[in-house]
């Protein structure tokens, strides 16, 4: 435990470790310092110069809190706490000047920035500022810069609080950005005017204090005060990020991230971000039936007749596709149970056990903080959850050992890779460790590519041999959002996807990805016209995950509350109502009439879902032999991160990145 140290705050003493910086302790002290260039999840620059304080008995002058750490301080004459002062008269008019000169070159066009009501230049200058200007020269201008289709650059705005320079190399890994020059000459630019090549580049957005950069897509679309704002989880892809979902009328304008320390930090993927205008295209908002070989629109009545007539008397199985909430999913199960069907979730193939740490894991996502030994097993986390990539990226730079059995691919820092399959596991899985590894913190992550094989069990059973020799938590890395609710909620059968796809009826639940045969009857319910539908007999138009309220379950074993931030378009309704209709059309009504009703039959079977945003602990039974592998090598599970469900795949913007990034990829090299 770090040394406490006493120090007085504007008369208050508080005890702090000796490490924080002056600006922490304040804030532990609930007196707010004022800031541009210092964040909390980025390295100290110090040149705002904005967070100035009185030391006193130190220099005659303001120093900077952020840089300054409280063991620096020295005590008074007799011994007593060392004493730092933020609203002296020598701290007002330090923060005055620096605001005086910060608004010497900055563009008074208020009225059009994007930034105008959430814009923290604007803030301190009214809180900190003075209410006149010396200034009668010529402002400045910087030329723009083109980072590509998501980040809008207005950098005569800037004021070189390097914050997205700090951000695109020290958490998204890339090296585009830099400060050239020097005083009125300096400026934020991109290498050799490059676009950035991350996919996390949208979060300097947030971290950018003024309007110099802002979202493209969003830019001049809707000020902040027209906006009503709803927190809930973000489902592209299985880490559960915490996010804010702003909506102008019926339509989604914006998503943010929220703090959520357990799983994203603060940080989003930009397809999280930019993916809403998908929410707005290829919507699904009337029901369809199959008449002659085409699909004609119908009414609620006709097309849930449709689909009874269909399920009655024939073979029926159920299918959860990647977007389903819980509770959709339990009452799916609940009817495939009455109709003596089966329902699957596991549509990729992936031979997941029931045991819940045999697909939750045992480890949280936040273990990958303080482990000094890192295996990555058959998956690439730059694209299946590029947020958890900037985490292991985190503990790599704090002096983590990675290795990578599986495919070579760029995670954005460096790593061992130990092989490229499966005789490579084998070998890992069969060494002695050490006691001085097994005392280290480690953690083994498994992903999809590993376990979607014929023999993904035998895979699983090496990696878990793994996690046991080193004394690992294991942490099993889904690309479903949907994958462990469903689980949770039963809708696994013998014999996976294929056992399902042999029915005569297949009850398609938003699953996609999944090719069903020919010759039988399929009825889909979802919320986007994407492959699913086209091959759909009858299509019942369900909500999109922002349009009703679910319980997600994370990567880790997470329970996650979903709310609704807008409504479904046309006569599309919520899923588990869905189901609730057509359970009475087929003459076996399910035992619930709410969402309440029916979250609280789920928390009964489930009984951990009831506790909102808490990890359950996992064990493991006892290990059986260890079977053999065969050669083979791991592949990997997302070829094109920006496509990878419905709502992306009906976004224009993520067509038009996806084309970039493939662009990029297939550069011609001029030959040396």
């Amino acid at each position: 435990m770090s040394d406490l140290k006493t120090i007085n705050i504007d008369g208050t003493e508080i005890e702090v470790p000796a490490e924080m910086t002056l600006i922490q302790a304040c804030e532990q002290a609930g007196v707010e310092i004022p800031r541009f260039c210092y964040h909390e999840r980025l390295s100290i620059a110090g040149n705002c110069r904005m967070c100035l304080v009185e030391v006193v008995g130190g220099p005659p002058k303001p120093a900077a809190s952020c840089a300054m750490q409280v063991k620096d301080l020295r005590p008074g004459k007799d011994g007593e706490p060392p004493v730092v002062r933020t609203n002296s008269p020598m701290v007002k008019k330090a923060r005055e000047g620096v605001m005086e000169f910060l608004l010497i070159n900055h563009p008074l066009d208020c009225p059009i920035c994007d930034q105008g009501g959430e814009c923290d230049l604007q803030d301190q200058a009214m809180a900190y500022g003075v209410d006149f200007s010396r200034f009668r020269e010529p402002k400045r201008a910087a030329v723009d810069l083109d980072l590509g289709p998501l980040v809008e650059t207005h950098m005569t705005r800037c004021i070189s609080c390097t914050r997205c320079v700090r951000f695109t190399t020290e958490v998204a890994g890339i090296t585009q950005m830099g400060q050239t020059g020097r005083g009125e000459d300096s400026e934020i630019t991109s290498y050799l005017g490059e676009t950035l090549k991350s996919n996390m580049q949208g979060n300097i957005i947030d971290l950018c204090p003024v309007g110099a950069l802002v979202s493209k897509p969003y830019a001049f679309t809707a000020r902040p005060w027209e906006l009503t704002k709803t927190e809930t989880i973000d489902v592209m892809d299985a880490l559960g990020a915490s996010i804010r979902v702003d909506t102008k009328g019926r339509d989604v304008m914006r998503i943010l991230p929220r703090n959520h320390d357990g799983t994203n930090e603060e940080w989003i993927s930009d397809k999280t971000r930019f993916v809403f205008d998908g929410l707005r295209r290829q919507r699904l908002d009337k029901p369809y039936v199959r008449v002659d070989g085409k699909l004609k629109s119908a009414t609620w009545p006709e097309a849930l007749d449709a689909a009874a007539k269909a399920m009655k008397d024939a073979k029926v199985a159920g299918l959860v596709g990647d977007l389903v909430p819980t509770e959709a999913a339990f009452a799916l199960r609940q009817l495939m149970d009455k109709m003596g069907g089966v329902t699957e979730c596991r549509t990729d193939g992936a031979k997941l056990g029931t045991g819940r740490a045999e697909y939750a894991g045992t480890a949280a996502i936040e273990d990958i903080d303080t482990a000094q030994n890192i295996m990555l097993i058959g998956t690439d986390p730059a694209r299946e959850a590029p947020v958890l990539n900037a985490r292991l990226r985190k503990a790599w730079t704090r002096g983590a050992n990675v290795g990578l059995v599986g495919k070579k691919v760029d995670l954005t820092f460096d790593y061992e890779h130990v092989g490229t399959g499966r005789a490579a596991l084998a070998q890992v899985s069969g060494q002695t460790v050490s006691e001085e590894t097994r005392a280290a913190p480690s953690i083994v992550i498994v992903g999809m590519a590993a376990l979607s094989g014929d023999d993904g069990a035998d895979v699983f059973a090496h990696a878990r041999q793994i996690a046991e020799n080193s004394d690992s938590g294991l942490l099993i890395l889904h690309t479903a959002a949907s994958r462990v609710g469903a689980m949770d909620a039963g809708c696994t059968t013998d014999g996976g996807v294929e056992a399902a796809l042999a029915a005569d009826v297949i009850y398609n639940l938003g699953a996609d990805d999944v090719d069903v045969p020919a010759g039988k009857f399929v009825i889909y319910q979802g919320s986007h016209g994407d492959r699913g539908a086209h091959r759909a007999d009858v299509i019942l138009p369900g909500a999109a995950w922002t349009e009703e309220q679910g319980l997600f379950v994370n990567t880790e074993g997470r329970p996650q509350l979903a709310l609704r931030s807008a409504f479904a378009p046309g006569d599309a309704k919520e899923n588990w109502a869905i189901l609730r209709a057509l359970s009475a059309e087929v003459g076996l009504q399910l035992s619930f009439d709410s969402i309440a009703q029916l979250r609280r039959a789920l928390v009964k079977t489930a009984p951990h879902l009831a506790e909102i945003d808490e990890v359950a602990v996992n064990t493991f039974a006892p290990t059986a032999a260890l079977p053999a592998l065969a050669d083979g090598d791991f592949d990997v599970t997302i070829s094109d991160f920006y496509l990878t469900n419905p709502i992306a795949r009906a976004s224009q913007l993520m067509a038009e990145l996806s084309q970039l990034a493939r662009d990029r990829d297939n550069q011609p090299i001029a030959a040396e």
